[in-house]
């Protein structure tokens, strides 16, 4: 097992560089720069002095060229500073990264412990009216975007309650029933949308496993139903939801993006807003970078979970 989360790892190496090089070229296609974002409005300056604060930001040298130090930098540890800010892009990830992960930790645990339940009872009720309900409600989750629901959830409750959710961030440590009544709303949108997927396949995994023929045995022992349902039936049918909970590991890290700016959480995704409106691309990449490394680690978790899940599985 060892040499195959060593591999897993190394493909991290790969990974990054092809989302930053993207990342990097791609954001020069878009006209303008970190430069003319920061002119406000009206101001003019002359050609001359536009170069020298270009020149100063190592600007006006190839992109390649630019690139190449940017890596070479990485390489050794200097992430470089900011173009917008001059401060090290680290520090912004730093304290960035514990607001999305709380952020992204609290929607799944909300998405699984809604879509696991939801789909075994539509499974175990398979063609009741409960079954109709619930895959209705997951059809219904599915085609609604989590940011339709953010906004949705403001201004109704704006317009109907005179309420309006806590923003900014408030820390954990500082004042844990603050922070988590900021986080409670947007999580919960996040995970409702996120648990429409994972509901379908629950369902469809479990009605899968109640067809196999140890099932069938497991009954004919006198074995009673939840028994079976719980040690027989949800351990296997559990495998295709993590995995597909892995793979969409990266939809849940864009959707932070979106719902980070509407409720004014300073995490990951609003820096990376913030990055892209103002061509910063030191900051845009080491960003993208995190983002990155999150899903390949992710991945390897949910296939280290295999062998716990069923013991058969083997890694070489």
């Amino acid at each position: 097992m060892r040499g195959y989360i060593i591999r897993r790892l190394l493909l991290l190496v790969p990974t990054a560089i092809l989302a930053v090089t993207i990342i990097f070229f791609a954001m020069h296609i878009v006209p303008g720069d970190v430069i003319l974002s920061r002119i406000e409005m009206g101001t003019s300056l002359r050609p001359e002095q536009l170069a020298e604060m270009r020149k100063s930001l190592g600007l006006d040298k190839p992109l390649v060229v630019q690139y190449t130090d940017w890596l070479w930098n990485a390489v050794r540890g200097d992430l470089g500073n900011s173009l917008a800010t001059g401060r090290p892009v680290t520090d912004t990830l730093r304290r960035a990264i514990p607001v999305s992960l709380e952020l992204a930790i609290l929607s799944q645990v909300i998405a699984l412990s809604v879509a696991i339940p939801i789909g075994v009872i539509s499974a175990v009720r398979q063609d009741t009216i409960w079954d109709y309900v619930l895959r209705v409600f997951s059809i219904g989750m599915l085609a609604t975007p989590s940011f339709w629901l953010a906004t949705m959830a403001i201004v109704l409750g704006a317009y109907w309650f005179y309420w309006a959710p806590p923003f900014g961030y408030i820390p954990f440590w500082q004042d844990p029933v603050s922070n988590l009544k900021q986080f409670l709303l947007p999580a919960f949108l996040m995970g409702l949308h996120g648990s429409a997927v994972a509901m379908r396949m629950t369902r469809s995994a479990v009605l899968e496993v109640l067809r196999q023929d140890y099932i069938r045995t497991a009954h004919a022992k006198g074995l009673s139903p939840r028994r079976i349902l719980v040690v027989h039936v949800l351990k296997n049918a559990l495998i295709p939801v993590v995995t597909l909970w892995g793979v969409t590991i990266a939809h849940l890290l864009a959707g932070t993006v979106i719902i980070e700016n509407i409720f004014a959480l300073p995490g990951v995704g609003q820096s990376m807003l913030n990055a892209i409106n103002s061509r910063d691309i030191i900051q845009l990449q080491v960003n993208i970078l995190f983002f990155g490394s999150a899903v390949v680690i992710v991945n390897l978790l949910v296939d280290l979970s295999y062998s716990v899940l069923d013991p058969r599985v083997r890694y070489n």
